[in-house]
């Protein structure tokens, strides 16, 4: 599955360039996702999602690539659940250009996950997708205009990831796929109350 995002920053390309170096400073900022090590281009970590009362962890790692003259990264990852058989791997990749805002950051994710997420269209995952960047790039931008200071230190068994919600991401998809069904289920009751009358 692939998904496409674009979001705006307010720093200019060289400054949220020099920020996307930064993978303990800028991982924070990712909805559910808490960076445990950091080595060079390699890195391990955690992410938390929930959907209802439902909760899944993933554990996994990943590699970063960068592109110093198009102001490009990309990020391979891969990961599988702790309690469950589920996996998840990913490619993502963004690009840094100008803009009249600031800097504008496009996302590509291609992205294949199994277990119980998979049940999930595309809809529902977009949507998902939507508001999971919509919360990085708020996070990112109050990076960027926060003082720069040392990232703290990363150390085995960091504390738990808080889950990102993604029943309530999902809940207007649902509803939307749900609208028509349930219209015509409710005509057809109607239905059925009127004729049932008439052959009183």
């Amino acid at each position: 599955m692939q998904l496409d995002h674009t979001f705006t920053v307010p720093a200019a390309p060289d400054d949220a360039w020099k920020l996307f170096h930064d993978l303990a400073r800028v991982a924070p900022c990712m909805p559910g996702a808490v960076l445990d090590t950091l080595d060079g281009d390699t890195f391990t970590g955690r992410v938390k999602v929930k959907v209802g009362a439902v909760q899944m962890s993933y554990r996994g790692e990943g590699t970063v690539a960068r592109d110093e003259n198009a102001r490009s990264l990309r990020l391979d990852l891969s990961g599988s659940e702790t309690r469950g058989a589920g996996t998840a791997s990913a490619t993502v990749t963004a690009e840094l250009t100008d803009d009249p805002a600031g800097t504008r950051v496009r996302v590509r994710t291609d992205l294949d996950i199994t277990g119980r997420p998979a049940q999930f269209g595309r809809g529902i995952m977009t949507e998902v997708g939507d508001r999971i960047v919509g919360q990085f790039a708020d996070r990112l931008r109050e990076l960027l205009s926060a003082p720069e200071t040392a990232p703290a230190p990363l150390a085995a068994g960091a504390a738990e990831p808080e889950a990102v919600d993604l029943g309530a991401a999902a809940l207007p998809v649902l509803l939307r796929k749900a609208a028509v069904p349930a219209a015509a289920v409710l005509a057809a009751v109607v239905l059925i109350r009127v004729l049932g009358r008439r052959t009183r």
